[in-house]
């Protein structure tokens, strides 16, 4: 019994080491240390060196020498194992390898290396440095090649032979033992018991979004990133709904099924052991050893053959994982049999990553768990093959393979590199399938090509994959209203050309096979030309001058096709709008016969004989194609290169000199301005411009940054030079015009009006309008045809103070100021949340759920912004009882929905924000999508930007909604044009500047609560905007796209109860002040930040909550700030403004060109007010020189004619009704004309004779002379009144002087009346006649001495001295003013200038109509003479007698006789020979000193 019993547990434990040995995948030696015998004929190992027919004849080819060894099949069972013969065992070395006698023999038995003599190890005991004897020539070697890395230079270099050698292989390699005696790639430590086993990659794995440094190889058929759930119930749905309550894994699945170990039959040919392998080949792009060479090549070329759009990709890191021979789990052990073999390769570049799936052998589709039997793996749930990105987010199930019976088909399906079997994946941000499929059918599938965006004018080569191509089959492709025809060039792929599309942004796209109809589908980007991808380079600006000597231009030739002995074509086309069908025209040939080589010179002078007779066409495009693409490619379509729009007046400006003269841009200019100003006008419809780049910089609903000149992409702004940074109206208007506002260094907005770089409004959009296929609304095409073309004919190859570059700036496109420009009103959300409404008002409410933000109430503007709000992750101490912003969804009235969700953490390392287009995510990371626009929205972000982490949203309305995202922590801002004050609702309040009137709720009641009172917020006002999956109204319905049938009330929870209590100090416990202490320091004032950070504990949401505070309080208070501007101050024509500021303060000045005349106002001020000052000479402008003159004239005649001539017809009229008058009261009567002083003379000479030039005529009466001055006063004193001294001064007589012989009839009974004149202002006496006095030389007496002492004023003490002192005649000197004569006295004798030296008439001061006083004779002390002395004092006496005393007499000073005593004077009458000068004398008479009362 006891025997039976032994016997018993022996055959047990036998078979349980058999099963554990099975288990285990042990096939190795039973002992390492042993000496293999070598006498064996046949052994286990032997076996492992079976080849496949195809490889074996792989091996016979010449160029690889054959392997000599020749091993019969064996036909041992695989349950029996063969004992292994004791042999002596070697020492081992202390490092542990294998000495190098027993690698030798062992690898040469088993065929891994061929026999060599001189075999060399290296110093370490195994060849380090050489692969010599290694069988290179068999793919299917179950033995891996020396795993020695190389990075040296010079290394190995596959040739394309040996490429295609090893590519014609499905599987990969893998290998179960190594040349020094370990187990290669095999994974032993996989079994039953341990399912799975970690691995380190030691580099990043971007998968689904994700990024991964690690993977866990599954036994289950998938590489795993995280756990998988405790249980599964199938069929397998991913991701898991109940996550984070249940796990939900990150996995791909090439066989997701539990499966175990299974068995393979000696009669196999591949015997490497079944099990789990695992294989990981780095830094591939520098390896030089031989199998990283080709492990790279080979991934390279399946990867970039096999899955569209991978055309550049060189993986940097491949990882082979391999499952031979697995079974299910939960057979029977004789299902061990029944296996099947598949394989994973993923290759990455650390940006992309792809995954090949290789299907052997498929013999069982479901475990005994999924319903399976347990003899054959049938009847159950297939494996799930797919892709799970976990952490709840999304998944991809490969169907219609994925879970249904028709999985066998894998390993006839697929068709990668042409191999059935072989299916690809792009798996690095979306699953992009890279194969064929044949087995399904549905109204709409999913259709992958590459590129996914191309150039609106066509050429763009798009590959497609999706259906299984048939060569006899035709294929049609549709681009939104286009039909073109593929041409196949696999199973898996057909390749379509992109025609010209009259479109912009996503259109449809859809392909048809045979007579089916269009049900694979997707969407397709077309670019307009103006942002599209730039293929063509111009290496200076010569393309844009009137006519440049020559154009660099460059490309990448492998755009084109990889090999550059490829022959190219440069082509010239144009465009032009002459009818209401838009024209894109062929000119000429530039280049017919190039090499490509990536580089170009077109010289223009090579085509100045050129006569086209579509020289009208003023811009265009260059082009370049393979000129036989069928030579290198095998195919007749060849992808084209466009250049950016540019001028041709490179190209026509001698056709057009021919044509209109030398002044042909003249012509050209005014051809475009007759036929503008026919069209209407557009300017009106357009929003007005900022004042300031700050302003513009936030107005986010309606401009957007102009790509042509953009601070953060593109500063060269050729078009505006001295800008700093441009802006664009985000979406046409009504009419399709543009708006463009420049900016300056300082901020400011340029215009037109001050120079020719300012901003200018366009007719077209560069979006264009729909219908895009009509003149005048073809995006980029119209636009330069209406505004870009005219720019260059008109300005820039002219002058800027051209008649038609100025016509151009003030009249056809004039800058529009910003006068009357309306900032947008702002509210924001942040933090966990809290909120600022569009009038101010700020509080918090920690919602749950989804909620309306802010909505349209109005019915004729529709907008309605939505925020989903989640619970803040745990902190350390357990649950954070408040919510955060983790998504808004947007809409228009019409418009296409717009989402922005954050993305998972670990999902942030490429893309911060995930944006769906009415459910499609859609990305921003290609230059030429950075602005994609949809049917009534625009969605752009920041050029600066690449990891999506800002998104600005645009809509028609003016509506703008700004996402920021920083550290996983999100904002959302609501911009507001003024149309919809009082139009508003929702969390944001109801904009109104006025704040009482904000909590409104659904139905238009205003909630009265405490905004310090977070409770009464949260239920009273918060909750009432709550969104469910049904219509609320009032309120309405989520617009959020639902992502694994998640719906509005997955995320709500009315039930949730955040904290409602204000500071940390408050409901924080008392243990923790420290957090209470550090909310403080981080935050300050910012009750928000505090709040924040007390609930949190997180410092990065504390600072982002405080940053977008502040942010959005700058923001509101530079919207609400008025900027008062002046507006527009207009450059004269022909002139310029000195400096171009429109902002209160100031001061503009003008300056014309030359041969300009400036008119009106030279220098203007900006007021306080904002108005302009009024101008005092009118406003300014610049007059041609010719023009001024002629208008001075024309002014000089106007007033002579206009007032000069009336006044002399008055005049006239006047003296002959005067002279009428006289005439009719006495008929005798003559008009007495006033004479002249020359006249009078003349009249005196004829009286006197022709040779008399004295001053009496025949009788002794003084001639007539001109009376100068009419201020006269006599000599009689008046009683009472004091008496006062005045100088003398000489007087004209004039008619009715007694002394004139002209003067009266009476002149014998009439007596001359003494004159004086009066100094009032006590000013020292002056000259006040014409005349100034002289002596006998002519010079004047009021000249001045050295000393400044006039030369005839006698000093003070000589003044005395002089008073009665009786003076010679002979001696005193007589000061006669200069008379006509006197310049001819100088030539003539002294006795004839002696006798010309007479008293002139004009020196007497009797005035007898002037005289209030007539001269009494017998007054005493009276000047007898009558005369006012010309000298400046009373001192001064004439040296010349009175007629009626001799010559020698002596003169008596009358100012002495005044001081001494009394006189006694007898009356003399007057007559002619007394008080009066005679002939004879040449001297004039003495003056006296005159004393008088003023009369």
């Amino acid at each position: 019994m006891r025997f039976k019993i032994v016997l018993a547990l022996t055959l047990a434990f036998t078979l349980a080491g058999l099963v554990i040995a099975n288990e285990n995948y042990s096939s190795e030696l039973e002992n390492d240390t042993q000496a293999i015998d070598t006498k064996l004929k046949l052994s286990k190992d032997a076996e492992l060196v079976e080849m496949i027919p195809e490889i074996v004849q792989e091996q016979a080819k010449p160029t690889l020498k054959p392997v000599t060894t020749t091993v019969a099949p064996t036909t041992t069972k695989a349950t029996t194992p063969k004992p292994i013969p004791n042999v002596a065992i070697e020492p081992r070395m202390r490092n542990g390898v294998t000495p190098k006698n027993m690698t030798h023999n062992f690898l040469q038995r088993t065929g891994a290396l061929k026999a060599s003599q001189d075999f060399y190890l290296g110093e370490l005991g195994f060849d380090v440095d050489t692969d010599n004897g290694y069988d290179w020539s068999n793919n299917n070697n179950p033995v891996a090649p020396p795993n020695t890395p190389s990075h040296a230079a010079g290394g190995y270099t596959i040739t394309a032979q040996r490429l295609q050698q090893i590519r014609s292989n499905l599987m990969y390699w893998y290998f179960d033992q190594d040349m020094y005696g370990g187990r290669g790639d095999y994974q032993s430590d996989i079994h039953a018991s341990m399912t799975q086993l970690h691995k380190n990659l030691n580099f990043r794995l971007p998968f689904f979004g994700f990024i991964y440094n690690y993977t866990r190889l599954s036994l289950n058929g998938y590489l795993e990133f995280s756990d998988p759930p405790e249980y599964l119930t199938y069929p397998l749905v991913f991701p898991i709904k109940d996550w984070p309550k249940r796990r939900d894994p990150a996995f791909i699945g090439i066989w997701f099924s539990k499966c175990r170990v299974g068995r393979i039959y000696p009669t196999d040919i591949d015997q490497r052991t079944p099990g789990v392998y695992f294989r990981l080949e780095r830094d591939l792009i520098t390896r030089t050893d031989r199998f990283g060479v080709e492990v790279r090549e080979r991934t390279m070329w399946d990867i970039r053959e096999g899955v569209v759009g991978a055309e550049t990709f060189i993986p940097k890191h491949v990882v082979i994982a391999t499952w031979k021979n697995v079974s299910f789990a939960g057979g029977i052990d004789n299902a061990l049999y029944r296996t099947n073999t598949f394989q994973m390769v993923l290759a990455t570049d650390e940006v992309y990553t792809y995954a090949i799936y290789n299907y052997d052998l498929l013999r069982w589709s479901s475990n005994t768990e999924a319903g399976g039997d347990t003899t054959t793996g049938e009847g159950g749930v297939p494996a799930f093959v797919g892709f799970n990105a976990g952490n709840g987010t999304r998944s991809y199930e490969y169907t219609p393979y994925s879970q249904q019976m028709v999985i066998r088909d894998l390993t006839g399906r697929g068709w990668g590199n042409g191999f059935p079997g072989r299916h690809l994946f792009r798996i690095d941000e979306q699953i992009l399938i890279g194969s064929c499929n044949k087995d399904i059918d549905a109204s709409h599938l999913p259709l992958t090509f590459a590129p996914e965006a191309g150039n609106m004018l066509g050429g763009t080569v798009v590959n497609i994959t999706g259906p299984c191509f048939d060569p006899k089959k035709r294929v049609t492709c549709h681009f939104d209203t286009e039909d073109v025809l593929g041409t196949y060039v696999s199973t898996n792929r057909v390749i379509c050309v992109q025609p010209f599309l009259k479109a912009e942004g996503w259109v449809r796209f859809e392909i048809s096979i045979g007579n089916q109809r269009f049900k694979w589908r997707g969407k397709y980007f077309v670019e307009t030309p103006a942002l599209a991808t730039e293929k063509i380079f111009f290496e200076t600006e010569d393309v844009h001058q009137k006519s440049p000597d020559q154009i660099q231009i460059s490309w990448d030739p492998y755009n084109l096709t990889s090999n550059g002995n490829a022959n190219i074509m440069i082509s010239l086309w144009g465009y032009r709008e002459v009818t209401i069908y838009p024209q894109l025209e062929y000119i000429d040939v530039i280049e017919a016969g190039l090499t490509n080589t990536g580089s170009y010179v077109i010289y223009p002078n090579n085509y100045i004989n050129r006569n086209n007779y579509n020289n009208d066409l003023q811009f265009g495009f260059l082009q370049i194609n393979l000129t036989n693409p069928q030579q290198y490619s095998g195919l007749k379509i060849s992808p084209t290169l466009w250049s950016r729009p540019i001028p041709l007046g490179w190209y026509f400006n001698k056709q057009w000199e021919r044509k209109h003269g030398l002044r042909w841009p003249q012509a050209l200019c005014e051809n475009w301005m007759r036929n503008d100003r026919y069209l209407r006008t557009f300017t009106g419809d357009l929003p007005l411009c900022p004042c300031t780049l700050e302003q513009a910089v936030y107005d986010k609903g309606r401009y957007r940054p102009d790509k042509e000149c953009d601070k953060d992409s593109n500063p060269t702004c050729l078009q505006h030079k001295n800008a700093i940074h441009c802006v664009v109206s985000g979406t046409p208007v009504a009419e399709g015009a543009e708006q463009q506002c420049c900016y300056d260094r300082y901020g400011y907005l340029m215009l037109t009006q001050d120079q020719v770089w300012g901003s200018r409004p366009r007719r077209n959009h560069n979006l264009g309008k729909m219908p895009w296929n009509e003149a005048g609304k073809v995006p980029t095409l119209s636009n330069w045809f209406h505004d870009m073309r005219p720019w260059y004919s008109c300005c820039h190859w002219q002058q800027e103070q051209s008649v038609n570059c100025e016509t151009f700036r003030f009249e056809r496109r004039p800058s529009q100021d910003c006068v009357g420009y309306q900032a947008p009103g702002v509210a924001g959300v942040f933090g966990d949340p809290h909120f600022i409404t569009f009038d101010g008002t700020q509080y918090t409410f920690n919602g749950l759920g989804e909620f309306v933000l802010s909505r349209s109430i109005a019915a004729d503007q529709r907008f309605e912004v939505q925020g989903r709000f989640e619970q803040v992750p745990k902190n350390q101490y357990g649950q954070v009882m408040a919510t955060q912003l983790t998504a808004m969804a947007m809409r228009g009235n019409t418009t296409t929905t717009i989402e922005v969700l954050l993305r998972p953490k670990f999902a942030r390392w490429r893309y911060a924000l995930d944006v769906l287009a009415d459910g499609r995510r859609i990305y921003f990371d290609r230059e030429s999508m950075r602005f994609q626009h949809f049917d009534g929205v625009t969605v752009y972000t920041p050029t600066y930007l690449l990891n999506q982490s800002q998104v600005v949203v645009m809509f028609d309305s003016g509506v703008g909604v700004e996402v920021v995202e920083n550290e996983g922590f999100m904002t959302g801002r609501v911009y507001l044009p003024w149309t919809f004050i009082n139009k508003t609702a929702g969390l944001f309040g109801n904009w109104s500047f006025n704040a009482i009137d904000d909590l409104v709720l659904p139905d238009g009641t205003i909630a009265s609560v405490n905004l310090n009172n977070f409770q009464q917020i949260y239920y009273n006002f918060g909750l009432k905007w709550m969104l469910a999956d049904r219509n609320i109204p009032g309120v309405g319905t989520a617009l959020f796209s639902r992502e694994n049938g998640r719906t509005a009330s997955y995320y709500s929870n009315a039930s949730f109860v955040p904290n409602f209590t204000k500071e940390p100090q408050d409901f924080l416990p008392s243990n923790r002040s420290y957090d209470v202490e550090r909310a403080e320091e981080l935050c300050g004032e910012s009750y928000q930040c505090r709040y924040d950070y007390g609930m949190t504990l997180n410092s990065d949401m504390a600072h982002f909550t405080k940053n977008y505070y502040d942010s959005l309080v700058n923001i509101r208070n530079l919207n609400s700030k008025r900027i008062v501007s002046c507006g527009v101050l207009e450059t004269p024509r022909f002139g310029r403004k000195l400096s171009f500021d429109f902002m209160p303060g100031a001061k503009i000045a003008f300056e014309c060109d030359e041969g300009f005349v400036i008119m009106g106002d030279q220098r203007r001020e900006c007021m306080a007010n904002g108005l302009w000052n009024v101008p005092e000479f009118g406003y300014t402008y610049c007059l041609r020189e010719v023009f001024y003159t002629r208008r001075v004239a024309f002014i000089a005649i106007a007033i002579i004619v206009g007032v000069i001539l009336p006044l002399m017809v008055c005049i006239v009229c006047g003296i002959y009704r005067f002279r009428q008058k006289q005439l009719k009261e006495d008929p005798a009567w003559q008009m007495t004309i006033p004479r002249s002083r020359a006249s009078s003379r003349s009249n005196l000479r004829q009286l006197s004779g022709p040779d008399d030039d004295s001053d009496t005529d025949a009788t002794g009466t003084l001639k007539k002379s001109r009376s100068y001055d009419k201020v006269y006063r006599t000599n009689e004193p008046l009683p009472g009144k004091p008496r006062i001294d005045f100088p003398a001064k000489k007087w004209d007589l004039d008619d009715e002087d007694v002394t004139s012989s002209e003067g009266s009839e009476n002149k014998d009974t009439k007596v001359a009346s003494d004159i004086e004149y009066v100094n009032k202002t006590g000013d020292k006496p002056r000259q006040m006649g014409r005349r100034s006095l002289r002596d006998n030389s002519g010079t004047d007496h009021d000249q001045h001495d050295e000393d400044g002492t006039a030369i005839d004023e006698p000093a003070q003490g000589q003044e005395h001295e002089e008073q009665g002192q009786a003076h010679d005649t002979t001696n005193a000197a007589y000061h006669q003013p200069p008379s006509p004569e006197t310049d001819d006295e100088r030539n003539m004798p002294q006795h004839s200038v002696n006798l010309q030296r007479q008293y002139s008439p004009t020196f007497s001061g009797a005035d007898s109509r002037n005289s209030s006083v007539n001269y009494q004779p017998n007054a005493a002390l009276q000047n007898r003479f009558g005369g006012v002395p010309v000298l400046p004092n009373n001192t001064q006496f004439f040296n010349r007698p009175p007629s009626n005393i001799p010559a020698g007499g002596t003169g008596i000073s009358l100012r002495q006789a005044n001081n001494g005593a009394p006189q006694t004077t007898t009356a003399v009458p007057l007559t002619q020979d007394t008080g009066l000068p005679s002939p004879p004398y040449a001297a004039s008479p003495t003056p006296s000193v005159q004393r008088s009362t003023e009369v």
